[in-house]
């Protein structure tokens, strides 16, 4: 995969998960960072940082994030979500309109 195909997305701790860019486009907050005109850091550098979103809340981000994409092409699975990372999880998914 070509590193313009790619994106880091950094935690509130600073672990960087390094994603398909159409995986990441699946969250609309994270499409307007890398699409929007003006010349912002986001867009130029293909790196996002979330000082509020946890590493273990991130990564079950970015599952989701693949998960939607096999889901919208036809296959249906389940995608498992721990209890103890539901009301966390929530937020995050409400903050990155995924």
């Amino acid at each position: 995969m070509k590193k313009e195909d790619t994106v880091k997305l950094i935690s509130a701790e600073g672990f960087e998960f390094v994603i398909d860019k159409n995986a990441a486009m699946v969250s609309q907050t994270i499409r307007n960072m890398l699409t929007s005109p003006g010349g912002f850091a986001e867009t130029e550098h293909r790196e996002v940082r979330f000082p509020e979103i946890s590493t273990t809340i991130l990564e079950k981000i970015c599952q989701y994030f693949y998960w939607s994409l096999q889901y919208a092409s036809g296959k249906e699975t389940e995608f498992y979500i721990e209890p103890e990372l539901t009301l966390e999880l929530m937020m995050a998914a409400n903050y990155l309109h995924t």
